[in-house]
C-alpha cells in the first residue's frame, strides 16, 4: 500500500497548495479561493479525467484540503461538492448525469451540496424520514420531508438529497439519492443562526412535494446503501484533512509565539512545560495523518469495507488531535491567543466541529466496538 509515503507527484502537490494558500491566508475571500484552486485543477483533482478531472483519488484531494486549511484558509464545500456528490456521480451516475455535473464540480463552476441529516433521525440514518414515491405516471418522482444543518445550499446548483424509496416487493423502505436544482419549486431553505464562524452557511430544507424528472435519481434503486457509502466514507477522509489543516494552523501560531515570546531569560518555548504539549499535539496531528493516507489509500484501491473502518479512525483520531492543539495553542497565547489579532479564538468552536460532524466520536467508536472488536451492538 503506497498510502504511508507519498509519492513526489504528491509531494509536489502539497508543496503547490501550500503555495496557493499562503497567498490568500486567514483572511481570504471564500469565492476568489475557489476559483483559482478550480482553475489549477486542484478541486477535481480525484474526478476521472474523461470529465475534465485531474483522475487522482482521495489521496490527492485530501491534501488540497489539508493544506488550505494549514494556511489559515480551508474551503469546507470541498468535503460535500467534488468529494460527496463528485464521488457518488462518477461512481454511480448515469453518462448524462456524468456529463451534465462532473467537468463543473472539477472546474469550480457548479457546486452541489449534500442532504442527509435530519431533525429526528440524528446519527441514526434508519430513521431517515424523507421520502421518495413515484408520480401519478410513474415517470418522475415526488420528494417530501426535512433536513438540518446542510452546508453552502445559497451558493450550490443543485443538493443530492438521501430519500427513502418503498421496495415494491418488501414494502420496506430504502435509501435513494436524488439532485434537486436549487431553485426547484417546493424546495425552501431557511438560515440557521450559528455561533460558528465559517463562509459556508449551514440551513434546514423543507421538501414539499417537491416533483423530479426520473434521471433525478443517482444510480440503481435497488444499491442504497452502498452508492451512500461510496460518499460517506470520502466525507470521513476529508473532515479527517479538514481537521488537521486547522490543527497544524494553530499550532504553527503557536510555536512562531512561543520562539518569540521572551518574559524571562529565554523565549517560553524553551520551557517545557510550554514546549512539550506542542511536541504532544504535533506527533497527535502526524499520527492523524497517516491513518487518514490509509483510509484514502484503501478507497482509492476500492476496497471499501477497510476504507469504511480507516476512514472513521482517521476521522476521530483528527478530531481529537485538532482539538487539542487547537486548545493548546491558545494556551500557548495566554491573553492573546483569544484576541481577534491572532486569530486563533474562533478555532475553538470551529475544532469542535470535527468532533461532531459528519459522524459524533461516539457512533465511531460504536462502529469499532461491533464491527473492528466484534463486542455486542449497544443499539
Amino acid at each position: 500500500m503506497s498510502g504511508v509515503i507519498e509519492s513526489q507527484e504528491n509531494k509536489d502537490l502539497r508543496a503547490a497548495v501550500a503555495a496557493l494558500g499562503a497567498r490568500h491566508g486567514r483572511g481570504f475571500d471564500r469565492a476568489a479561493l475557489w476559483s483559482e484552486a478550480a482553475k489549477l485543477g486542484y478541486l477535481g483533482v480525484n474526478l476521472p479525467e474523461a470529465y475534465g478531472g485531474g483522475g487522482g483519488g482521495m489521496a490527492e484531494l485530501s491534501i488540497v484540503l489539508e493544506e488550505l486549511g494549514s494556511a489559515g484558509c480551508p474551503l469546507l464545500m470541498m468535503v460535500v461538492s467534488p468529494a460527496i456528490c463528485g464521488t457518488v456521480i462518477a461512481r454511480f451516475g448515469t453518462e448524462e448525469q456524468k456529463r451534465t455535473w462532473l467537468p463543473g464540480l472539477a472546474d469550480g463552476t457548479l457546486t452541489m451540496a449534500f442532504g442527509i441529516t435530519e431533525p429526528d433521525a440524528g446519527s441514526n440514518s434508519h430513521r431517515i424520514t424523507t421520502t421518495a414515491r413515484r408520480d401519478a405516471d410513474g415517470g418522475g418522482w415526488i420528494l417530501s420531508g426535512r433536513k438540518v444543518f446542510i452546508s453552502g445550499v445559497d451558493i450550490a446548483d443543485a443538493t443530492l438529497i438521501v430519500g427513502r424509496t418503498e421496495d415494491a416487493r418488501t414494502g420496506n423502505l430504502k435509501p435513494c439519492l436524488f439532485i434537486v436544482p436549487r431553485d426547484t419549486p417546493g424546495f425552501q431553505r431557511s438560515r440557521i443562526d450559528m455561533e460558528l464562524q465559517a463562509e459556508e452557511k449551514q440551513f434546514e430544507l423543507v421538501l414539499d412535494d417537491v416533483r423530479l424528472p426520473a434521471e433525478s435519481l443517482v444510480g440503481d434503486e435497488d444499491a442504497g446503501l452502498l452508492q451512500l457509502f461510496a460518499g460517506l466514507n470520502p466525507e470521513r477522509i476529508m473532515t479527517a484533512a479538514f481537521a488537521i489543516g486547522m490543527g497544524r494552523y494553530a499550532l504553527a501560531k503557536a510555536v512562531d509565539y512561543a520562539t518569540t515570546r521572551q518574559v524571562w531569560k529565554l523565549p517560553i518555548g524553551g520551557h517545557q512545560a510550554i514546549a512539550h504539549p506542542l511536541a504532544q499535539a504535533h506527533i497527535e496531528l502526524e499520527l492523524a495523518r497517516l491513518m487518514m493516507q490509509k483510509a484514502a489509500a484503501l478507497y482509492d484501491a476500492g476496497d471499501d469495507v477497510g476504507a469504511g473502518e480507516a476512514a472513521n479512525m482517521a476521522k476521530y483520531a483528527a478530531a481529537e488531535a485538532c482539538v487539542k492543539a487547537v486548545d493548546q495553542a491558545v494556551h500557548t497565547l495566554g491573553g492573546n491567543g483569544l484576541t481577534r489579532e491572532y486569530g486563533l479564538a474562533s478555532l475553538i468552536t470551529a475544532a469542535r466541529v470535527a468532533r461532531i460532524a459528519p459522524v459524533s466520536r461516539e457512533m465511531i467508536l460504536n462502529y469499532v466496538s461491533h464491527q473492528s472488536l466484534g463486542l455486542p451492538k449497544s443499539y
